[in-house]
């Protein structure tokens, strides 16, 4: 994985984090967390998309894998913090 992937996946992350954090409407951990749970999703989402065969061409698809592994994510942080 290069240089550029890695800083792709990071800005994809930070968005799908903010739009995830949105779409939860406020049930999520906040601002900055919400942004790190974007970019950890970003990887959940690109891995779980690879994994059903689904392949993520373009940006737009990139950021819809990035938002699905985010939104699993806070729903399942959601779940152990209760």
């Amino acid at each position: 994985m290069s240089l550029n992937s890695i800083i792709i996946i990071i800005i994809v992350g930070l968005i799908a984090g903010w739009l995830a954090g949105v779409i939860w409407r406020g049930k999520g951990f906040g601002v900055v967390y919400n942004l790190i749970i974007g970019v950890i999703g970003s990887f959940l989402g690109g891995f779980l998309f690879k994994l059903v065969g689904i392949a993520t061409y373009n940006i737009i698809g990139s950021i819809i894998a990035a938002i699905i592994g985010a939104l699993l994510l806070l729903f399942i942080l959601s779940k152990i913090k209760k």
